[in-house]
């Protein structure tokens, strides 16, 4: 096996000897080789698989012989949008277009079109009219079946049929993508290959589909958002790779989706050997020119230590594409990494996270999960943690212990998320002082997402008190190590069940912390999301009960002012959402309220309890002086799908972090 980069030219087969690819991939992303993006895991197992795979990266969709520098290959084409859902990469929630693409070159935008897995698919068939093609990655695998597209506004059909595509590797990938090329090897047709799970594909009828759950059609869903509640809630309870049943979507007489079961988990050996593949751990010469790729920076040096969440909250996408089953490398695997990186030539000592979607998740919720799998009825974590729920972090610390006494590791941060919730159950203070004294580089960053419990609830976290708990433990381990460190929370609005009554409620908590977010995410609506359902329905699809959602720009927009209510550009939308919801006594004075009258002094520098730049230390509970930076990974979509990329993008995949299948992704998700 040759230590080099995958081909992007004729010239590159060339110098391998190669006449023709195995597999040509087509890439929304720049091509970096790196086990943080998927494309390069998914090319270098099949690559350690025996298989020859060319790299095309970010073709112009407008040429048709952008896709053909390759040739024809052998067995057909892999098809990614990228590491991020594109229309995320593309799009803020405001649907207005972002100003950098993080995984182009230089981080300019326009480099790949929108819906890329269709754009690119469709371009592929125009030329190669019989060549198979998988698609795969973030993008593909929350679109397998029909879904809420929140740009058009609009119910769309399963990305098989609007991409041309004959087969679609959903989750992460590594297991379905080899049994596709070995299947296609042995001769094969690519409509034969049905059998495969973690995959989907379409048939014009169902003679040899069996035991499968009939979810509503197409035409139903589309007509009935009843309908639609009831066919999600029917997809999401069958996500478990050990419980998860064969779905079958319905659109003609003669044009079905077929879903087969998810993929089982990799185990520790083989995730142990698809993090030992020979990536080059860079992006390809060719950018450099360019300025390279933004994404990489914070990624060169962290080391992914799980996948896969059991945390379940409503916005994130990690449960329909990592699933809830941790799965972990061993400490011999992510120690030979560390030592990999400790003679990286810009290594400075400091290596920069440890972790996945959920940084202190290192083995499985409970001993039920390694043979039948995570509960369908019920979540680990909410709203109360499990009876049968296996709280200890002794794992996790042991590993951190190893990272920190490297020769020439300086530093050993957790910044991909604790979930705060998993850890107060802890009996054992030792993982708190020590992340405390070691792992924390001035200010913690959690997710509380909000304050009201009724909210809260409908987020799948657990009550305020929870995260109140937390803080109070977190603070005295603080002073007990002599140390001064901040948390900073995450804070979401316009999450469907958050009136103006709730999103106030959450501005006078932020008043008496003397906080103010300087960044704000609202609720983005991404595909296979139970929050995103909720949106479009207007219904929790797990019991049908009605749930209100701001929608409007000028409501969510009121929502978000109400968190930043400090800043004097926010002014008229905080005092119109004050007067609407009935609550004026909060303009005034008087130290309880938001906001002065008009006329009077906006600025609350006279507060001899307010810091000048607007965050005051914490009566009791926190502080915080910097604001919340996003990348979900398309999924919060997403999120592994943490494994989650730290972008510096602020942007948010429900499912961060997530990552791609036959196309993959990372999925980090900030501990969501």
């Amino acid at each position: 096996m040759i230590k080099d980069f995958l081909p992007i030219s004729k010239e590159d087969m060339e110098k391998r000897g190669w006449e023709q690819c195995d597999f040509v991939f087509v890439i929304g992303d720049a091509y970096v080789d790196h086990h943080s993006f998927g494309p390069a895991i998914i090319s270098r197992v099949l690559e350690s698989h025996g298989y020859k795979v060319g790299i095309i990266a970010q073709p112009d969709w407008k040429d048709p012989s952008s896709i053909q520098i390759l040739g024809t290959p052998r067995l057909g084409f892999l098809v990614s949008g990228g590491n991020m859902d594109t229309m995320v990469n593309h799009y803020t929630v405001a649907k207005k277009k972002r100003s950098m693409d993080y995984y182009s070159p230089g981080g300019v935008m326009g480099k790949r079109p929108d819906r890329a897995t269709i754009c690119y698919c469709n371009l592929i068939r125009k030329v190669y009219k019989h060549a198979p093609i998988i698609i795969g990655g973030i993008e593909a695998s929350l679109r397998r079946l029909a879904h809420y597209d929140y740009w058009s506004d609009t119910v769309k059909r399963s990305i098989l049929l609007d991409s041309q595509a004959d087969i679609l590797s959903y989750g992460m990938g590594e297991h379905s993508i080899v049994e596709i090329a070995d299947a296609l090897e042995s001769g094969l047709k690519i409509s034969d290959i049905t059998f495969i799970d973690g995959t989907a594909y379409k048939t014009k009828n169902l003679e040899s589909v069996y035991d499968a759950v009939m979810l509503p059609s197409f035409e139903e869903i589309t007509k009935s958002k009843v309908d639609f509640a009831k066919s999600f809630n029917i997809q999401y309870n069958n996500t478990d790779p050990f419980s998860g049943q064969r779905l079958v979507e319905k659109y003609k007489e003669n044009e079905y989706i077929i879903q087969n079961p998810p993929a089982k988990p990799l185990t520790q050996a083989e995730m142990d050997r698809v993090y030992s593949l020979p990536y080059m751990r860079e992006y390809h010469p060719s950018y450099i020119p360019l300025g390279g790729i933004p994404a990489i920076e914070e990624l060169k040096f962290s080391l992914i230590s799980n996948r896969g969440c059991f945390g379940g909250c409503s916005f994130c996408a990690l449960t329909f594409h990592q699933g809830r089953i941790i799965q972990t490398r061993s400490h011999e695997s992510i120690l030979a990494e560390a030592n990999h990186l400790i003679w990286d030539k810009d290594f400075k000592g400091y290596i920069n996270d440890v972790g996945g979607p959920t940084a202190n998740f290192r083995h499985m919720a409970c001993e039920k999960q390694k043979t039948k799998g995570a509960c369908t009825n019920k979540q680990c974590l909410f709203p109360t943690p499990c009876k049968n729920l296996k709280v200890d972090h002794k794992d996790y610390l042991t590993l951190l212990r190893k990272l920190r006494s490297l020769p020439g590791v300086k530093k050993v941060f957790v910044r991909s998320g604790i979930r705060f919730d998993y850890l107060v159950q802890d009996k054992d203070p030792e993982f708190m002082r020590e992340l405390c004294e070691h792992h924390v580089s001035g200010q913690l960053k959690v997710a509380p997402e909000h304050i009201s419990d009724s909210v809260l609830e409908l987020m799948g976290k657990p009550k305020n008190a929870v995260y109140e708990d937390f803080i109070r433990k977190y603070k005295k381990t603080n002073e007990e190590v002599g140390k001064k460190q901040f948390v900073v929370p995450y804070l979401m609005s316009s999450h469907p069940g958050s009136t103006l009554k709730e999103a106030i409620a959450l501005a006078e908590y932020l008043r008496d912390l003397g906080y103010m977010p300087e960044q704000v995410q609202d609720f983005y609506p991404t595909p296979s999301t139970i929050s995103t359902c909720m949106y479009y329905t207007g219904l929790d699809p797990r019991n049908l009960k009605p749930v209100y959602t701001p929608k409007t720009p000028h409501e969510k927009a009121m929502q978000r002012a109400l968190i930043q209510y400090r800043n004097p550009k926010n002014y008229e939308l905080v005092e119109e959402a004050l007067t609407l919801a009935g609550r004026r006594d909060l303009i005034g004075f008087d130290k309880k309220c938001l906001i002065r009258p008009r006329g009077g002094a906006y600025s609350h520098s006279n507060d001899k309890n307010r810091e000048k730049n607007g965050v005051q230390q914490q009566n009791h509970k926190k502080e915080a002086n910097t604001s919340r930076n996003n990348t979900k990974t398309s999924s919060r979509q997403a999120s592994n799908s943490k494994q989650a990329v730290k972008t510096k993008t602020n942007q948010k995949e429900s499912g961060r972090n997530s990552r791609v299948s036959a196309p993959s992704s990372t999925g980090k998700r900030k501990g969501r």
